[in-house]
């Protein structure tokens, strides 16, 4: 966690942005009849592009301490990029909202805005209390697959940034994997599997796949390569978008050559078979 020296000179701009958050998350409860829509609302806001004006007044360009570097690699930096940047170095801003979206849990994109804006503070805010972090990471996971489905079915990368962290800073780091419940490490690596050749990681197949513990289940469904051709493959099958399915079919190609193993690991006899049919 970064201390309060590293805070942008500003920050007091990101509380006013928690704040406005806040309110319309109240008012989402207080009005079941409006309740989707401002929720649909709210989550396109904070997937919203920074223009170049909140960019200046975010950033302290003079000293230098954070810029936009250090929330997303690669693609636009939208607000949810910030925010939960800032939400890591100051919880009690997030403290609010996140009240707030745990009222609203049931609710359409109440997942898909706390995976947004709670994606970092599930692994970098210190949480004692199993049963909480396991519906906080089962929330991560289904969030954060409805959003990266919305990429897919708009053959963007709006969300890249969220599964760069999940795959670089998650599961290829065991110390912030291991904070979360054995299920929901195997859903993450689940949920990774499916979207990790849309987001054009291939090349991190192998360390993915070395990462990814033995789980309980190994004797049913296999290894975690067995797992991954499984996804993989399901993943294909659902896939309706012409340029998004050919990118798969593009990326795929790491695989060829290699239909009994994977990373060196000894694929099953039905996983083989179904990878095999990728390549016919």
């Amino acid at each position: 966690m970064s201390d309060a020296n590293s805070l942008p000179r500003n920050s007091g701009y990101l509380d006013a942005l928690s704040q406005a958050i806040h309110k319309k998350l109240q008012r989402a409860l207080a009005n079941s009849s409006q309740r989707r829509n401002l929720l649909q609302e709210l989550f396109a806001d904070v997937a919203l592009e920074v223009d170049d004006r909140a960019k200046d007044v975010i950033f302290n360009k003079e000293e230098d301490v954070i810029s936009p570097v250090n929330y997303a690699m690669d693609g636009p930096l939208c607000f949810y990029d910030v925010l939960a940047g800032y939400f890591v170095q100051v919880p009690e801003s997030g403290k609010p909202v996140l009240d707030m979206i745990v009222q609203l849990w049931s609710q359409s994109f109440a997942s898909h805005i706390f995976s947004l804006l709670f994606h970092k503070w599930m692994f970098e805010v210190h949480l004692d209390n199993p049963e909480v972090l396991l519906r906080y990471s089962s929330a991560l996971v289904q969030g954060a697959t409805n959003v990266f489905w919305i990429d897919i079915q708009t053959n963007t990368r709006r969300f890249q940034s969220i599964f760069r962290y999940l795959l670089d800073d998650v599961a290829l780091d065991h110390t912030r994997l291991n904070k979360i419940p054995l299920q929901a490490q195997r859903d993450m690596y689940l949920l990774l599997s499916r979207f990790i050749l849309f987001y054009n990681s291939a090349g991190k197949v192998d360390s993915f796949l070395k990462q990814c513990p033995v789980f309980q289940t190994a004797f049913l469904v296999g290894g975690p390569a067995d797992i991954f051709v499984n996804e993989l493959t399901d993943q294909l099958q659902k896939l309706k978008v012409e340029p998004v399915l050919l990118h798969y079919l593009s990326e795929i190609k790491v695989l060829q050559g290699t239909t009994s193993t994977i990373s060196g690991m000894e694929l099953r006899m039905t996983t083989s078979t179904r990878l095999k049919t990728l390549f016919v």
